[in-house]
């Protein structure tokens, strides 16, 4: 049971960070075309976007400290093949073969609050792999 909530309580994060990315990324200067992208057992991509005529995919890693590293060291080998496989697919799907594209990190130090979280740090990693 007190794994099922941690485990819980961690996606709950992870999804209060993307939706921080992708109000970040906005005010920044990107069109969200997609979030949360899956197909098959491959993964999901968590923030699709355009920036001028490039297409990113982005992966948002949101941690409360650095303790471990930067949140963007989280992203291995195995995520960016899954996401890059899926890049492919959704590319296809809806035929932007020849658009150029992105692969983006979207780092988030935050702190945790009884009412959620706050953000104390957001960092775009452009061309991160």
């Amino acid at each position: 049971m007190v794994k099922s909530m941690e485990r819980e309580n961690k996606r709950r994060f992870g999804t209060l960070g993307e939706a921080a990315a992708a109000d970040y990324l906005q005010k920044n200067g990107y069109t969200l075309l997609g979030r949360n992208f899956r197909f098959g057992r491959c993964g999901e991509i968590d923030i699709i976007a355009r920036e001028g005529e490039t297409v990113c995919f982005i992966e948002v890693k949101t941690r409360t400290s650095t303790v471990f590293g930067m949140p963007s060291e989280a992203v291995d080998y195995k995520k960016k093949e899954n996401i890059t496989r899926l890049a492919q697919i959704y590319m296809l799907r809806n035929q932007l073969t020849d658009t150029a594209v992105r692969f983006d990190v979207v780092e988030i130090i935050a702190g945790k609050r009884k009412d959620g979280i706050f953000v104390k740090s957001i960092e775009v990693i452009k061309n991160a792999f």
